[in-house]
């Protein structure tokens, strides 16, 4: 059985930091050209070699992705941009375009090549075709069931790696090649830029009688024909790894550093648990419910993973209420605020391999030291009195229910 390594979403360097901290194994970023999450932060020239560094510091390995298709016009902008990212030392490039593969293997010797679920690879003879090219890992198309991915394992040769998505949202469309965004907005998803139309509730108009709006029906349920559900695979981290997989992603480059925590550290402990054996701590099993996230599915794995056609509304049960910048010995933490809150509220805190607790709201005061009692300006920061000493980085949140109505 192969532990899994988790692959995290970096969109920016606070949600590099985040994934870091909270357990990747890799992250996977993106420069400001060639990414499919354009509307990412992303990272600068002058960023992305910091990023890098960052990570390497910690242990991590850095991916960035080159995925989307180049026009004939980007194409004279590739070499020089993978060589940037040769230089910088990153670990990996996730590429879709044959042009920019060949061109990676080129520029960018000292990186290996993984080949983006943007190919669609659904069955071996792909897989190993682009492993005879050169490629050292293939993320298989998100449409594979656990059984499809075992037989391509088995007919592999045995260095070619295998990534999957094991958590995140779904894409209406095989493996994100969708036009429908491009034609209604002239945002091309396949360029990085998806409106994401299929969660818009549509209805049908007849011909002579313009204006007049008759609802598109699934079931009695709802209109929503389009709208994908979010996957989690965290219960079923063993069968991932029985079937060979290397890699499991997690689908985040631009939701927020309190995602790209939570996650990544509900599954670093997860993973560890079920590689060493153990039963799976139920609290780290929970985290992915703090997020907020559509309705889970197990994507693929299993079958057709069904729509949610009711709305397509995220479930936001849980607040960012503050972040840990600093903690001494005594508990005695300096914050930055988020959300606003009172003395005396209800809350939990968890962090960089912290178990969440409870705990009220007590004593706080401002930067001059005058006494708190609901820290209001954004990004203030504050300091207050905690329980025990908590890492850097750690998170403050309250349950409150957010979820569009």
């Amino acid at each position: 059985m192969r532990k899994l390594e988790l692959l995290s979403p970096a969109g920016d360097r606070e949600r590099l930091e985040m994934a870091v901290m909270y357990g990747a194994d890799a992250v996977y970023l993106a420069g400001t050209s060639f990414g499919m999450r354009s509307f990412a932060g992303n990272f600068t020239p002058e960023e992305l070699p910091l990023a890098v560094r960052f990570a390497h510091e910690h242990g991590v390995k850095c991916h960035v992705t080159v995925n989307t298709m180049p026009r004939n016009q980007e194409v004279t902008q590739l070499p020089g941009y993978l060589e940037q990212l040769d230089q910088a030392g990153v670990d990996a490039l996730i590429l879709a375009d044959l042009g920019a593969f060949t061109l990676a293997g080129k520029y960018a010797p000292r990186c290996q090549r993984h080949i983006s679920t943007q190919q669609s690879i659904a069955n071996y003879e792909c897989a190993q075709a682009w492993f005879d090219l050169g490629a050292h890992r293939v993320v298989l198309a998100r449409e594979l069931s656990l059984e499809e991915i075992r037989v391509i394992r088995q007919k592999v040769d045995p260095k070619l790696e295998i990534e999957t998505f094991g958590h995140g949202a779904m894409c209406v469309s095989y493996s994100g090649r969708c036009l429908l965004s491009n034609y209604m907005t002239g945002r091309d998803s396949n360029r990085g830029a998806c409106a994401q139309p299929c969660r818009y509730q549509y209805a049908l108009m007849e011909e002579k009688r313009p204006g007049e709006y008759f609802p598109v029906f699934e079931d009695e349920r709802g209109t929503y024909i389009l709208n994908s559900r979010d996957m989690c695979m965290i219960d079923h981290l063993k069968d991932l790894m029985d079937a060979g997989i290397d890699c499991i992603k997690i689908e985040g480059r631009a939701k927020s550093a309190y995602y790209a925590a939570i996650v990544t550290g509900a599954y670093r402990h997860c993973i560890d648990d079920v590689a060493a054996g153990r039963p799976v701590d139920p609290v780290w099993r929970d985290e992915v419910e703090h997020v907020s996230h559509r309705l889970y599915s197990t994507g693929f794995y299993y079958g057709e993973p069904g729509q949610y056609v009711e709305h397509s509304r995220y479930i936001r049960q849980w607040q960012i209420c503050a972040k840990v910048l600093s903690c001494d010995e005594n508990g005695f933490a300096l914050c930055s605020l988020h959300n606003k809150f009172r003395q005396g509220d209800p809350l939990e805190i968890v962090g960089p391999n912290l178990r969440p607790f409870p705990l009220e709201a007590g004593f706080m005061a401002d930067a001059d030291g005058l006494p708190l009692t609901e820290p209001r300006t954004p990004q203030m920061r504050f300091t207050t009195r905690l329980p025990k000493q908590v890492p850097p980085r750690s998170i403050i949140r309250r349950a409150v229910d957010l979820s569009a109505k």
